[in-house]
């Protein structure tokens, strides 16, 4: 592909410096969900991301506890919290009522998707008086505050669109209604990434493109999240995980391993830039930023420098 390339030892090394990452996190359903949730963040926080994301559910599902998780990230942390918001189940008023409730917070950034159907089986319907589609709920956004605004991008193509050329479409009105970035669903070839920035760019997409990526130790779980957005799960990551069932530990040391080489195949083709779906666990993450040479900003270096 034009857009891989080989680096020099050198150059490589400057490559891994320059890397950034950000983190996906969902609200949690329970104490204990609460109690991991923050255990996660609290480890994964002197790595020092851009920013992290917090999800909404399914119809909005977890509206009101997406909102105590981003009020708290602002108050008992240092991160730029990123706030998803759809457009699903609200009218205009209420959700340009939740901007500017974020605004007034500080949050400046929020990531903008239309959001999936309450009811799969009916297929997505705008919501009546609402915005009808995630670039309408950019320009809505736009209109109130100078957001930060990420917009989702589908390598393979988002499940409802009908080809290629629809997606990106799609993807250019976000872009032209004041998105600053798009972060894209998760995949697995490097290949993909790179042959969807060619498109992207060819057609006068020319925001930041980066990369979502997903740590994997359960496959069946996997292929679940694949059904529901169009993603791929190639034969060999299904072969990788074969008779590892009863042993998680080596799942792990599978999953950082695959996660880390394909990351080291996108920064070889000048992607600087990660955004990692956690799911709320800290320790995969952690080791893979640590491969790309992500480090904690309270690494204690005196042993080292003594030995």
């Amino acid at each position: 592909m034009s857009q891989l390339r080989s680096l020099s030892p050198s150059l490589f090394a400057d490559r891994l410096a320059d890397t950034e990452v950000s983190f996906e996190f969902f609200p949690p359903k329970s104490e204990a969900m609460e109690t991991r949730l923050w255990a996660a963040i609290k480890t994964l926080e002197p790595l020092a991301p851009r920013f992290v994301s917090v999800t909404y559910g399914a119809g909005g599902s977890t509206r009101e506890r997406t909102h105590n998780t981003v009020r708290r990230l602002i108050r008992e942390t240092k991160l730029a919290p990123a706030a998803h918001l759809t457009c699903v189940d609200a009218s205009r008023e209420e959700i340009d009522a939740i901007v500017r409730d974020y605004r007034d917070s500080g949050v400046r950034h929020i990531v903008a998707l239309r959001g999936d159907a309450p009811d799969p089986s009916k297929g997505y319907q705008p919501t009546p008086g609402g915005y009808a589609n995630a670039a309408e709920l950019v320009a809505g956004i736009r209109a109130i505050g100078d957001f930060e605004i990420s917009v989702a991008a589908y390598p393979e193509c988002h499940p409802e669109s009908a080809s290629l050329v629809a997606d990106l479409d799609n993807l250019k009105r976000k872009v032209d209604a004041g998105a600053t970035r798009a972060i894209t669903q998760f995949f697995f070839e490097a290949d993909q990434y790179f042959r969807y920035l060619d498109h992207a760019r060819s057609y006068g997409i020319d925001v930041e493109i980066t990369p979502g990526i997903l740590p994997v130790t359960n496959v069946k779980q996997l292929k679940r999240f694949a059904d529901g957005c169009g993603a791929s799960v190639p034969r060999w990551m299904a072969d990788l995980f074969e008779g590892l069932d009863d042993l998680p530990q080596t799942r792990a040391l599978v999953a950082a391993t695959v996660a880390a080489e394909m990351c080291r195949r996108l920064q070889a083709g000048g992607v600087n830039s990660f955004h990692f779906y956690t799911l709320n666990r800290d320790e995969l993450t952690y080791a893979i930023c640590h491969m790309l040479g992500i480090r904690s900003s309270t690494h204690d270096t005196s042993q080292e420098k003594a030995g």
